[in-house]
């Protein structure tokens, strides 16, 4: 099944892949941050010489693999017409084998209509599997995208942003500012700020992420990413907000994505669909028509 992009006019892009939004526009969002103090300086101390701050963030993905897996939570905002959207996930990821299972809340009316059955995801590496993906696909039945014909990878497509492709793009990451130290749910962070080159990602990723983040970095319209990402003092990612740009015909869009991560070292089970359950017939994209399959 073929899956593409489209631009569209107005200052939308409607992705035909995406299954939680016909449009996406303009998304803002930033997280605040602590002030600096002693105990902040410290742990800028403990990083190492000048320059650090980039190091440290460019090692999330390696450490999330020494960890493991953990549970997660997401979300990713988005705008069109003065109505902003938020589409929200949770469920659970191994970072070691880079697969996931999150299940995906579409909020009433995002997709036409006011109730929308949760959708399913399964994450893989290469692979995006979406369960009860309406548009004419049957019940029981799993649509299978190929993540690196994605023009995004998969950053924004399946509504969430895949745990390993977050990480994985902070190895691009440069600009590193250390902001201060700060709480997530009880646990101390570091709180840290900078801009990632979705290129140099790709080009330091892991062997099967380095296809779906080559792809995105033809996709959008500057490699340019921004960011804000939380540590913990053992390195390890608490939470990550990316700012991604898209070119239109029109205005540049914006979509804005947060991932959490906590209950390090939870058993995933996680079974990919045999080709029995796949659906290869045509899958209607909102407001694109059916796509070529």
């Amino acid at each position: 099944m073929v899956v593409r992009q489209h631009r569209c006019g107005g200052g939308a892009l409607a992705v035909c892949a995406l299954a939680v939004a016909g449009v996406m526009a303009m998304g803002s969002g930033c997280s605040g941050a602590s002030g600096e103090g002693a105990a902040g300086e410290r742990a800028v101390a403990r990083d190492g010489p000048a320059g650090a701050p980039a190091a440290v963030v460019r090692r999330a993905a390696e450490e999330l693999a020494g960890a493991g897996s953990a549970e997660t939570r997401t979300s990713m905002e988005t705008a069109a017409g003065g109505t902003r959207v938020t589409i929200r996930g949770q469920g659970a990821y191994d970072f070691r084998r880079q697969l996931g299972r999150i299940k995906v809340v579409l909020p009433k009316d995002a997709a036409g209509a006011d109730e929308h059955r949760p959708i399913t995801e399964l994450l893989a590496p290469g692979a995006l599997y979406m369960k009860n993906r309406g548009a004419g696909v049957p019940d029981g039945k799993w649509v299978r995208i190929d993540t690196t014909a994605l023009e995004d990878g998969n950053l924004v497509t399946g509504g969430v942003t895949d745990p390993t492709a977050s990480a994985e793009l902070l190895r691009g990451a440069d600009d590193v500012t250390y902001v201060g130290r700060t709480e997530l749910a009880g646990v101390a962070v570091r709180h840290y700020r900078g801009t990632a080159d979705i290129g140099r990602a790709a080009r330091a990723a892991s062997p099967s992420s380095r296809g779906a983040l080559a792809a995105a970095a033809e996709g959008f319209s500057t490699d340019a990413v921004p960011f804000d990402v939380y540590l913990d003092d053992e390195g390890l990612l608490r939470k990550v907000r990316h700012r991604f740009t898209f070119a239109t015909e029109g205005p540049a869009v914006a979509v804005v994505s947060t991932m959490l991560l906590y209950g390090f070292g939870v058993p995933v089970s996680v079974e990919l669909p045999p080709e029995t359950d796949l659906y290869t017939g045509r899958v209607q994209q909102g407001g694109d028509g059916p796509e070529t399959p």
